[in-house]
């Protein structure tokens, strides 16, 4: 029987286009930022920005993500500060085309099949196997994840009740500084489901209304439409938050100029919210393999 051939990791697409984007924004920008300038850079539709994976995140961003991993261990990218990508002197002087980065992906698969390999070997050498294909050394693997934790925390999060995320969402907003804040009963909340206070210093403040949106999937435009409507007369901003995602219509519409301003929380941002405040999560300390390193030890 014929193996079946594996599918080409189409991450390595992204690697050229993430450099350039990074040169652009001034060699540093948050994840977000680089993987929305490749897109505007590439003109790629909103489908191709929209279509999620099975957990629910987005692909797209998960596969500029994959990019930037390799990046980082060719040493394109600095892995010092999390939360920002960061082009090194080497970086910012290489121009990658997708055969370029095919060849870096190949590079580094091979790199770790062999420090997997050996770390298997060291536990049980008869038992050892390694996996071929007929794709000439191109396994779609993805990188070891840099955050195990966020899967395990969004999936906590979906399984909590409704009435159980309107209220962890009431607690986080107090963590970041708004005051008063209450969630609506239900049947009596007009289209929202919380207000509360933003004080910026004591001469200004803000009245906003949030809406929680526990599930796995995309939040529309109609639904930032029904909650501006709900607001008007009401608050100064909106908040969504979801642990989900905000389909890119519905990005435009949270920032439609003359229309009342309302902020977007998708999932990826609320955990990043939780871990600033440790909501939520213990931390700890954990090492990475500085493969670079090792190199040079290798032949």
């Amino acid at each position: 029987m014929a193996k079946k051939r594996q599918k080409k990791a189409e991450f390595v697409k992204w690697m050229g286009p993430l450099l350039d984007a990074l040169r652009q924004l001034g060699d540093s920008g948050t994840p977000r930022e680089v993987s929305d300038l490749i897109a505007v850079n590439l003109g790629l539709p909103d489908e191709k920005k929209e279509e999620l994976m099975e957990s629910g995140t987005p692909r797209f961003h998960n596969q500029v993500c994959w990019a930037r991993q390799y990046l980082v261990w060719e040493g394109f990218i600095s892995a010092e500060k999390r939360g920002v990508w960061q082009l090194t002197g080497k970086g910012r002087d290489t121009f990658l085309t997708e055969e370029d980065g095919r060849i870096l992906f190949k590079k580094w698969v091979e790199i770790n099949t062999r420090q997997r390999k050996a770390k298997q070997e060291a536990v049980s050498p008869d038992d050892t196997q390694e996996k071929q294909d007929d794709s000439n050394g191109e396994k779609a693997e993805e990188p070891e994840e840099e955050y195990p934790h966020r899967e395990k925390l969004l999936n906590v999060l979906r399984k909590i009740s409704p009435d159980g995320f309107e209220r962890l969402c009431k607690y986080i907003l107090r963590l970041y500084g708004f005051e008063n804040v209450q969630v609506t009963p239900k049947g009596k909340d007009g289209g929202i489901d919380g207000y509360g206070t933003l004080k910026l210093n004591p001469f200004v403040s803000f009245k906003v209304i949030f809406q929680c949106k526990r599930y796995q999937g995309t939040v529309s435009r109609a639904q930032i439409g029904d909650l501006r409507n709900a607001m008007l007369g009401r608050a100064d901003k909106g908040i969504m938050i979801t642990t989900g995602n905000f389909s890119e219509d519905a990005k435009r519409e949270a920032d439609r100029e003359g229309a009342p301003p309302i902020e977007l929380i998708d999932a990826e941002t609320l955990i990043e919210m939780m871990e600033k405040e440790e909501i939520g999560l213990k931390p700890r300390t954990v090492y990475d393999v500085d493969y670079p390193f090792f190199e040079k030890y290798m032949d």
